[in-house]
């Protein structure tokens, strides 16, 4: 080498970034440890790791600080579009009481009525039966009547003592009729409605209703019958006053005779 000959350029070496890649030898690797040239660099992208956003965590994942997503969180992804498939989804309803169950509620939670509106209700119904029975009696009773009349001027014109009685089969036949009139549509006036709906026209007016004492509903045509037949027959012997007023006294059901007769009361 010639000693004053200048020295060479230093070569100026290319930054990482600015250097080109060698190209890989043409074998194909074996795996995905197989080796490259020094220097060489891979142009393939990075595999795509798929994100998932703290808010879209599922019932069954973790939201935000490791707990369960709010009850907010579920409703907002299962209404946005697109969500569960695409599939529809029906809005949120808040729970309705059972209506049967209501009225099973209400129907145990009855209590006996006020006297006043059973009074008002009773009268009422005793004068529709007194209206009906009067339309038969009063027929009856006045040929009742004539036939005493005769029974009397005969006895007069006997010229002797005779004992008129105002009870004979003539008039026991005209009794029994009006008895007959009576009871029988006290049975489809009282203990038919009683049954079927636990209440007659004075109790449906005053907003009342006749029912069991153990199952709260309305008696049976049989208890409905019986409770007519203790009510009324007393109640043409006058004694059945003594049984009406009964409920005054009675407690805690406020029973008259009849209603302790067919275990029933009368609820508000």
């Amino acid at each position: 080498l010639d000693p004053d000959a200048p020295d060479p350029a230093p070569q100026r070496t290319a930054p990482p970034s600015q250097q080109p890649s060698v190209p890989a030898p043409s074998a194909p690797a074996t795996g995905p440890s197989a080796q490259q040239p020094a220097g060489s660099f891979s142009q393939q992208p990075p595999a795509a790791i798929p994100q998932q956003s703290a808010g879209s965590a599922t019932p069954m994942t973790t939201g935000p600080g490791g707990g369960q997503p709010s009850w907010a969180q579920q409703v907002h992804r299962l209404a946005s579009p697109g969500a569960e498939g695409d599939r529809p989804v029906a809005p949120w309803k808040p729970p309705v009481e059972d209506v049967f169950q209501a009225a099973a509620r209400a129907q145990a939670a009855a209590r006996p009525a006020g006297l006043g509106k059973r009074l008002t209700a009773r009268l009422l119904d005793t004068l529709v039966l007194a209206t009906v029975t009067g339309v038969a009696a009063v027929p009856l009773g006045t040929k009742a009547i004539d036939h005493i009349n005769d029974k009397i001027d005969a006895a007069k014109l006997s010229g002797q003592t005779v004992t008129v009685w105002l009870l004979d089969g003539t008039t026991a036949v005209y009794l029994a009729i009006v008895l007959a009139v009576l009871l029988g549509f006290g049975v489809l006036y009282e203990a038919l409605p009683t049954a079927r709906w636990g209440r007659t026209l004075g109790k449906k007016l005053c907003g009342l209703e006749v029912r069991d004492i153990e199952g709260h509903e309305p008696p049976t045509f049989g208890m409905a019958l019986r409770r007519w037949l203790v009510y009324s027959v007393p109640g043409l012997l006058v004694v059945g006053v003594v049984g009406v007023l009964w409920c005054l006294f009675d407690r805690p059901w406020r029973q008259c005779w009849h209603d302790k007769a067919a275990h029933t009361f009368v609820a508000g």
